[in-house]
């Protein structure tokens, strides 16, 4: 496995790109909406103000805020320094420049961090609504506020802090634009559990969580630890998201293997989530779940499918299933997870295998993956030989349907129509 921490706080070592270099392009025309889209997954980098009055007065001197050190902006939180405020936001700039460690602000293009030119980014390249995952310093499943200080009250503190902010400004700002996703708090399952409970009560439908918190340090999911957050996102409908990386490790090879390696590996860890969460019966004992495995990719699910199908011969061999009598694992796996596609042109033709309905869509904007602006093209390129009623469900069906983000019928009738109407 690849530390991911270690990619990204030594980011120049994994690309060509001269550190320093920045070249903000111009903006890109606005693409035709040929297809009204829901992406679910991007990428918010938190701006500085983001923890500014929404944590307890005690905090003052611990609370994340952003401070200049050596020329760069970092992160500090609980006296230490976090250098990495842009994990990879290089949408706007050209290829030769793309790395992971934009060091300041100004070298992003400003959607990354700043709503309201977000959304006027999401006009741009024709996405209706989007859910966004956070960024370096909360990690992508919010592990890093948590496991980054000996304080829990402190942890707790920040993670309501960030959804607050959240929920008030990213979401709040755009409500229709923005499907609201929380960070959970993993340190006490109860308290975990009570925050999931509080933030669906104010209009949360999503939460990211980690793939494998046993790579974290923490219980794993076969334990039984983590039912009472399970209990809650069920009993709620909140969807689970399990976004890649959020274990801070990535499949890899050897040591002293190329870094695209890393990058062609990236998606192996949704297949192995997908198994892990499987097979820890999460799903079984609580069958309502929803589970969203972001940033995986789709092509790898149907050679899933035959081996658990495959399995099933000899699956008393091992036992975990014997006394699960009325569905297989393969009908666990078609009933409580979803799959995100980026650009998997192949794997389209084996949706009758994947399940039309269990397919959603992303543009993962602002990092080098993200289809913007080009994302219209990219979607009629990949889906063009299937019916429209399945295009449809895969561009923003699913997604509106899963996140409970109901689109206005006059979108959906002309997707031209909408606009933020923003002023920049």
């Amino acid at each position: 496995m690849a530390d991911l921490d270690d990619l990204i706080n030594n980011g120049s070592g994994f690309t060509t790109a001269v550190k320093g270099k920045v070249t903000l392009l111009p903006d890109p025309p606005r693409a035709r909406r040929d297809h009204l889209f829901i992406s679910v997954d991007d990428h918010i980098v938190e701006p500085p103000h983001t923890f500014e009055g929404r944590m307890p007065a005690k905090f003052a001197e611990q609370q994340p805020r952003v401070i200049e050190k050596d020329g760069a902006h970092v992160w500090m939180y609980d006296g230490q320094v976090f250098p990495n405020v842009g994990f990879n936001a290089v949408v706007g700039r050209p290829v030769d420049e793309w790395g992971f460690d934009p060091s300041r602000f100004e070298d992003m293009r400003r959607g990354s961090w700043d709503i309201h030119h977000r959304v006027r980014d999401m006009d741009l390249s024709g996405v209706y609504a989007s859910m966004s995952f956070p960024s370096f310093l909360p990690g992508f499943g919010g592990q890093r506020l948590q496991l980054s200080t000996k304080d829990p009250e402190l942890a707790l503190a920040s993670v309501r802090a960030w959804n607050d902010w959240h929920f008030e400004e990213w979401y709040g700002s755009y409500p229709d634009r923005i499907i609201p996703c929380q960070i959970p708090y993993m340190l006490d399952p109860e308290i975990g559990a009570q925050e999931v409970y509080r933030n669906a009560e104010r209009g949360f439908s999503a939460m990211t969580f980690t793939e494998a918190p046993h790579k974290l340090g923490l219980p794993s999911l076969h334990t039984g630890h983590w039912d009472p957050i399970m209990r809650a996102c069920a009993e709620t409908g909140t969807v689970l998201n399990l976004h890649i990386g959020s274990s801070s490790s990535s499949p890899s090879t050897s040591d002293d293997a190329p870094p695209d390696v890393v990058g062609v590996l990236f998606f192996a860890y949704a297949m192995y989530a997908a198994v892990d969460w499987l097979y820890s019966l999460i799903p079984v004992r609580f069958p309502d779940i929803k589970i969203a495995l972001s940033e995986g990719g789709i092509g790898w699910v149907p050679a899933l499918m035959d081996r658990l199908d495959h399995m099933s011969s000899y699956s008393s061999m091992y036992g975990t299933w014997d006394h699960i009598k009325d569905v297989s694992p393969a009908d666990v796996l078609r009933r409580n997870f979803w799959y995100c596609a980026l650009e998997d042109p192949s794997a389209f033709r084996l949706l009758d295998v994947i399940g039309e309905d269990n397919v959603l869509m992303e543009e993962d904007y602002p990092h080098c993956d993200s289809l913007w602006p080009k994302t219209q093209s990219v979607l009629s390129t990949c889906l063009k030989d299937l019916p429209r009623v399945t295009q449809d469900k895969l561009t923003y069906g699913n997604a509106a349907k899963l996140y409970r983000h109901p689109v206005p019928q006059s979108v959906i009738d002309d997707p031209e129509s909408f606009s933020a109407g923003v002023a920049v």
